[in-house]
């Protein structure tokens, strides 16, 4: 006898079903998706947790969230930690900095020249060279490449 885990009403699976075949959401979405899909048609959570590749811990925290949180569930947490601390619009300002002519008495820009002159003009409080450097480099603010 199947045990069904949880009970998903006829839009949730509506919902799912179309947010499953439309292949527009990330795996992890799609994962979660499918993970409440097959909770719902009463397969055992062992069973659910090796179709998805994941541990039935994985799946017993998604069951329990999608009881307390709904479809809310499928998305992920906001991640605790430091905010950035280079926004997009400082990123454009450096960039567009970067491209315009050396000020007088440099023949070029660098990058400590960069820094300098992005605190003097109030784009920032402080920032480092190897930070500019990262931003002409396309990398994040921490230094590590993107991708």
């Amino acid at each position: 006898m199947k045990k069904q885990h949880i009970q998903l009403s006829e839009t949730d699976i509506a919902y799912l079903h179309e947010l499953i075949h439309a292949g527009v959401a990330s795996v992890r979405v799609l994962k979660r998706a499918r993970a409440l899909m097959e909770l719902n048609q009463g397969e055992t959570i062992e069973a659910v947790a090796r179709h998805q590749d994941v541990t039935s811990e994985t799946i017993v925290n998604l069951r329990n969230r999608y009881r307390a949180q709904g479809l809310a569930c499928l998305q992920d947490a906001p991640r605790s930690g430091r905010p950035p601390e280079i926004d997009e619009k400082l990123r454009a300002q450096i960039i567009a900095l970067a491209a315009s002519d050396a000020p007088p008495g440099h023949k070029q820009w660098s990058l400590r020249l960069l820094a300098e002159q992005s605190v003097e003009l109030g784009y920032c409080q402080s920032i480092s060279h190897t930070q500019v450097r990262n931003i002409l480099k396309g990398r994040t603010s921490v230094g590590i490449a993107k991708g």
